[in-house]
């Protein structure tokens, strides 16, 4: 029988429940959603495809345990106890590789790891009956957060973080990551059958996450995962079955409309490549294009988009009048939707009407705000429709 485990997947704050419902549709039992994670039931196979499917998860972390810490003698104790030796072989490489802390009485992160390292050597000498661990083999990063002196503890199964799809290798001046693109795209009602359109397309990073997701490409298919080389907690065959599931579903003759422009022509050559990359290139139109040159003959469209948020003192200056030309852009599109994460505390005001929705999003250490503006839903399509020329 599998061996059932709890497993943690980070997110971006706000957006856990974009993330939980991508678990659930995974097939996996929640146990927990917190701020920033959410918890859920999985075995060995679990490990591989939440690597492989998931968009808007940083990463994926193999719970070793929880315990409550307010001194650094119950941590090293606490720590002891945890069976390593489950986790980690004998030539495993192991180290705490963050540790962070809120509201905690613990809070020197180097004092944490370096306490957590020594109780881990000692459970493991009496486990493998050897004084010294010359980790040469497969590593067992940590990842330990501390809440209000409640200790959690997880083995990273990833690797560099998720959203390194692995097709992002030129970037613009100010990109959105991959998993949050996602995630913003995942809260609108976007969906394959709808017109999808970014005027500041940069490094193409919303075109090419919506391009991925009407093919149905998995995220993680053009990239490999710390936890590949842990044979002692997943068989081979498990990589190569995700994999294998991971090609069947892809759809590269899906019909789509989505475009990415940008005024620099640098910039788009950049966005083109990316796509071409990620194996979306045939499905977006990307143009040098300047925002006041947007139009489209169809309705109810969407607009999805990270503008310049101004930066720098000389781009402020810019601001209002790019604002205001978004506004006018998008009041000219009949029925459609704009969404739209920026930093701008003045950009409902240029854009000269107030948002239906808004989000404050923090994208890395910056305050964003996800104005929503939603147009009307398309008349449901009659019987037969789809014959008519």
């Amino acid at each position: 029988m599998k061996k059932t485990y709890e497993l943690i997947a980070p997110c971006h704050f706000g957006m856990e429940a974009v993330l939980k419902k991508e678990i659930t549709d995974l097939g996996y039992d929640i146990t927990l959603v917190e701020d920033g994670r959410v918890t859920f039931l999985g075995d060995d196979e679990a490990i591989c495809r939440a690597n492989v499917f998931l968009r808007t998860a940083e990463r994926v972390l193999l719970k070793a345990g929880s315990f409550h810490a307010d001194s650094f003698e119950e941590l090293f104790q606490a720590t002891k106890k945890i069976p390593w030796e489950e986790y980690i072989p004998a030539d495993g490489k192991f180290w705490v590789a963050k540790a962070s802390s809120i509201k905690s009485k613990l809070f020197s992160p180097s004092d944490i790891q370096s306490i957590m390292k020594k109780a881990m050597v000692e459970r493991m000498k009496g486990a493998y009956k050897v004084e010294w661990f010359e980790e040469n083999g497969a590593s067992y990063p940590l990842r330990v957060f501390l809440y209000k002196d409640q200790v959690t503890v997880g083995i990273d199964t990833t690797g560099d973080s998720l959203h390194k799809r692995g097709y992002r290798t030129l970037t613009s001046k100010a990109p959105i990551t991959e998993t949050l693109a996602a995630a913003l795209i995942m809260l609108t009602p976007w969906n394959k059958d709808r017109i999808l359109v970014d005027p500041f397309c940069g490094s193409g990073t919303f075109v090419i996450e919506a391009a991925m997701m009407a093919a149905n490409i998995a995220p993680g298919m053009n990239r490999s995962f710390l936890s590949e080389d842990w044979k002692n907690i997943i068989p081979r065959k498990c990589w190569y079955d995700t994999m294998d599931e991971a090609n069947d579903l892809v759809d590269n003759d899906v019909k789509v409309d989505i475009q990415g422009y940008d005024i620099d022509p640098e910039i788009v050559k950049a966005a083109r490549t990316n796509a071409e990359s990620a194996g979306v290139d045939h499905l977006i139109h990307f143009q040098q294009r300047s925002v006041e040159a947007l139009s489209h003959p169809k309705k109810y469209g969407f607009i999805i988009t990270n503008p310049p948020y101004g930066e720098r003192l000389e781009e402020k200056e810019n601001l209002p009048k790019l604002y205001r030309q978004i506004g006018e852009r998008y009041a000219a599109l009949d029925a459609w939707s704009l969404y739209m994460i920026t930093a701008y505390e003045d950009a409902e005001r240029y854009i000269g009407r107030k948002a239906d929705k808004n989000r404050k999003i923090y994208n890395g250490m910056m305050k964003t705000y996800f104005y929503q503006f939603m147009g009307p839903r398309p008349p449901k399509r009659k019987a037969g429709d789809e014959f008519e020329k």
